[in-house]
């Protein structure tokens, strides 16, 4: 990095961490600190809702993802849409009628404390685990490609995004996210023109695509029934569906979001625009890393896109063969490189023919590069072998021109700071207003819980950096995310789809029922994918179909349960 990309950088992130803690320095009472004051408009919200997702696992883990294996992951947002108008329609009337500051607040006038108490405490759990991992996805790759230390850019993240959450609660979240967005979406559109820009003379963006699409990187849609494919339509659809509507109409970090808005309206606008705006979002970070791919096609790319790989094998008794895997694989490329120039001016048959040709070479490819995993592994069992997350770094620190390093870079802090911010501040809220001020002090002024906030979000904050010190990398980083969520949304689900519409579904046996089910997913999750994972075969099911699992299994189990316990009269409580 040259000084003028590390000026862009800096200032960048202190600039938002500035203008964040300026804007909303002064909270004086709770609405205003977890509330932002409900003067949010429906654009504010819409980007705050994206940018408290898009963190910067979805900048660094997805253009990796579409590298290797395409435009399939874009399946997994088809439930995003449907998920924004079914909340838009039930959730958010029902929390703006209630007036309430977090969404467990509902489940105590729907069932009693003990109900919302669970409920919250498992989304500090889930929530609290992603936290540590947004701060340390950026983290683990900006040290290994940089040579940065790990722990210090850990607490160097976590204490940016700690000054301005502590300082302005939810208003200094919103306003910074909107600041945020603005550099993302700048940063990313030029990495793109970039990456156009620099292939060869006479590839076109339209024929960039259909080399893409001979090497099988443009498959969008998968209508197979396969419950172990991770990314199909139906999935994406009705697992994808149950996720969002978990994260989005039941998660405080998305919550808190739009309960910011002045009216239902703005409310209900702010997330449709999200809905509109994530898939066609998602399609095109996806796109930038298949033209990365393209780009590759042209241009040497390493056998191994984590530098750690490479010097680990270099060091050991295996570099010789390393060093006759590179050979291998650049024989490939140039190989490759023949039959797309082939195929790109070929007739029909000619394509037809050259198209076999690539496949059989992308699959040569993919075995060398595997062949490569398993030497670094040998040399070094603690280097991680999985590259996706570092395909992106790689192409702006060694293609893209001085000073938008800079930028890219902060487009990846960026996002890590918004996301990480949003989730501290609704950490912070859901201890405050569901389990200290419930449970503990239920008498003080407002003051107090404004302090109380603070304090829970610095102490919130320093959890999760203590958590991104201590996490190791897992597969993809974006996948690991969403497996932490489909663990414990469908659950969270069931419960408030019980309390809206099973009215005769009582208080003990939606408890009783969430502990089971809880138990059952994780146990779930462990036999039929974590397990068979780690010894290298194919899982059962999908992660994503936790989602609909977990939902399907506390509704039903509370039904069932439900006549056997009875009811006892219920006995109102102050929310």
């Amino acid at each position: 990095m040259q000084i003028i990309d590390w000026i862009v950088l800096l200032s960048t992130l202190l600039f938002i961490v500035l203008y964040g803690a300026w804007k909303t320095k002064g909270s004086k009472n709770v609405k205003d600190y977890i509330r932002g004051g409900n003067d949010a408009h429906w654009w504010t919200i819409g980007l705050s809702v994206m940018a408290t997702q898009a963190s910067a696992i979805t900048f660094l883990s997805a253009p990796g993802q579409a590298f290797h294996d395409g435009m399939g992951f874009v399946q997994f947002y088809f439930g995003v849409p449907i998920a924004m108008v079914v909340i838009c329609m039930i959730f958010i009337p029902i929390y703006h009628k209630l007036n309430v500051y977090t969404a467990y607040e509902y489940l105590e006038s729907r069932f009693d404390l003990k109900t919302r108490t669970l409920t919250a405490i498992l989304f500090l759990i889930q929530r609290g685990l992603a936290a540590g991992i947004t701060i340390f996805a950026p983290a683990i790759i900006l040290s290994s490609v940089l040579g940065w230390d790990l722990t210090t850019l850990n607490i160097i993240i976590g204490i940016l995004v700690i000054i301005y959450t502590v300082s302005g609660g939810t208003k200094a979240v919103n306003i910074t996210q909107k600041q945020q967005m603005g550099i993302i979406f700048i940063g990313m559109l030029i990495a793109f023109f970039i990456i156009i820009s620099y292939l060869p003379d006479g590839i076109t963006f339209s024929k960039a695509l259909d080399i893409a699409g001979a090497s099988g990187k443009m498959e969008v849609l998968d209508f197979s029934f396969d419950l172990d494919n991770r990314y199909t339509f139906w999935s994406g659809i009705i697992g994808g569906t149950f996720l969002a509507l978990s994260y989005f109409g039941t998660d405080q970090s998305q919550v808190q979001r739009y309960l910011t808005g002045k009216s239902i309206k703005e409310s209900q606008l702010g997330l449709l625009f999200n809905g509109l705006l994530k898939v066609p979002m998602q399609f095109f970070i996806l796109l930038v890393g298949v033209m990365v791919f393209v780009f590759y096609q042209f241009n040497p790319s390493p056998l191994n896109f984590n530098p750690k790989g490479k010097e680990a094998v270099a060091n050991s008794q295996y570099a010789k063969q390393y060093t006759e895997l590179e050979n291998q694989l650049s024989d490939i490329h140039n190989s490759k490189e023949v039959y797309i120039n082939k195929y790109l001016k070929g007739s029909e048959q000619e394509k037809i023919d050259n198209h076999s040709f690539i496949q059989h070479l992308n699959e040569e490819d993919k075995k060398t590069r595997k062949a490569a995993k398993e030497l670094i592994k040998k040399a070094d069992a603690n280097v991680e072998t999985n590259d996706k997350d570092y395909v992106f770094i790689h192409f702006i620190l060694n293609n893209l021109p001085k000073g938008l390093i800079g930028l890219l870079l902060a487009v990846i802090l960026s996002a890590a700071m918004s996301s990480t911010a949003s989730e501290l501040n609704a950490l912070a809220s859901t201890t405050v207003i569901d389990l200290y001020k419930r449970n503990v002090k239920k008498e003080k002024s407002e003051q107090h819980y404004v302090s109380a906030s603070k304090l829970f979000t610095l102490t919130w904050g320093i959890l999760a950096i203590i958590v991104a010190c201590f996490a190791n990398l897992f597969d993809n980083l974006i996948q690991l995310v969403n497996i932490i969520g489909s663990i414990f949304y469908g659950n969270v689900l069931g419960i408030f789809l019980l309390a809206f519409f099973i009215k005769f579904v009582k208080s003990n046996a939606t408890f009783i029922a969430a502990l089971i089910t809880q138990v059952s997913i994780v146990l779930i999750w462990y036999f039929t994918i974590f397990r068979l994972e780690q010894m290298g075969l194919k899982p059962y099911i999908s992660f994503l179909w936790l989602n609909l699992i977990g939902c399907i299994l506390v509704m039903a189990i509370a039904m069932m349960i439900q006549p056997i316990i009875g009811s006892k009269p219920k006995v109102k409580t102050t929310v």
